[in-house]
């Protein structure tokens, strides 16, 4: 936030030329002594921002300065405005004045190629509001109860500290830490049916580097899949996970872990999915069609 009053006060600056403090801290919202604070910083900083006393006294810039926007190139621009436009999608907002501010300064209008949408097709407002409770209960270190399924369909109410929201693999995650289970945890975002903020704060805490710590439920799974299969492949598996055979065929190499959602996964797709390794999944996913046969007998 102050950085980003400093750089209010030097376009404010830009723009007027001379500004009394009071002035600057109404408009700001803070206190004269603050404006002050920030003048000698920027000062310090190499920006020839002064005071000047008198009748015509102020804050002053010194008419010779100018931004050198010139360090930026137009791709660079263009990709900085683009990205605090984006950016209003998940701070509510907030960065919008500032990427205005950025265009009129570099005289630069970005494309408007990218939209972020939180929300699943026909359940927009539901999933929007949801994202901003959390959004606010993670930043303000809320406590949260939730109501949430997990991968094997229990549907339980939890205590949980919210830490941080992730995009990962197309769908958000929260990383929190679980009061009921005394352990960092990931919750899948549309697994979350219900939620609320309580009272209770809670400390910062650091959720651990999974790419250090690895996946220590995971095993080496290997499949092989149709070549008429690879739009869904391509879904889930990177180009360095699969590899073609000569006759087309997918086989797919990759660390995972056994759970509900690789059984159901591969149980989608049907008679068209070929486990090579582990041999025990080839008949957990043998008991599991059993299963669905015998539910589903005419």
């Amino acid at each position: 936030m102050k950085e980003s009053r400093h750089f209010q006060i030097i376009y404010i600056l830009l723009q007027k030329g001379r500004v009394t403090a009071p002035e600057l801290a109404e408009k700001l919202g803070v206190s004269v002594r603050t404006i002050y604070r920030d003048v000698n910083a920027l000062s310090g900083a190499g920006i020839p921002v002064y005071v000047t006393t008198g009748r015509n006294g102020g804050v002053r810039i010194l008419d010779t300065f100018i931004l050198r926007k010139a360090l930026f190139s137009e791709t660079e621009k263009r990709t900085l405005i683009t990205a605090l436009q984006n950016l209003s999608a998940i701070t509510g907002g907030d960065q919008t004045a500032l990427s205005a501010k950025l265009s009129a300064l570099f005289n630069a209008r970005a494309e408007d190629w990218l939209e972020i949408d939180f929300a699943r097709w026909g359940n927009e407002s539901s999933d929007n509001a949801k994202f901003e409770r959390i959004k606010k209960a993670a930043s303000e270190r809320k406590a949260l109860s939730i109501e949430y399924v997990s991968a094997y369909g229990e549907r339980k109410t939890r205590k949980i500290f919210p830490l941080k929201l992730c995009y990962k693999a197309k769908d958000w995650y929260l990383k929190a830490y679980c009061a009921e289970k005394n352990a960092f945890r990931l919750f899948k975002f549309n697994r979350i049916l219900a939620d609320t903020v309580l009272d209770e704060g809670f400390a910062p805490l650091e959720y651990p580097d999974e790419t250090a710590a690895g996946c220590e439920s995971c095993e080496k799974i290997t499949l092989r899949f149709p070549k008429e299969t690879a739009y869904r492949v391509y879904d889930e598996f990177t180009d360095e996970q699969v590899r073609e055979t000569e006759g087309g065929d997918l086989t797919v190499t990759a660390s995972l872990p056994v759970d509900a959602w690789l059984i159901g996964y591969l149980l989608s797709f049907g008679g068209s999915v070929d486990v090579i390794e582990p041999e025990y999944l080839r008949g957990v996913l043998a008991s599991e069609a059993g299963k669905i046969v015998e539910k589903n007998k005419p």
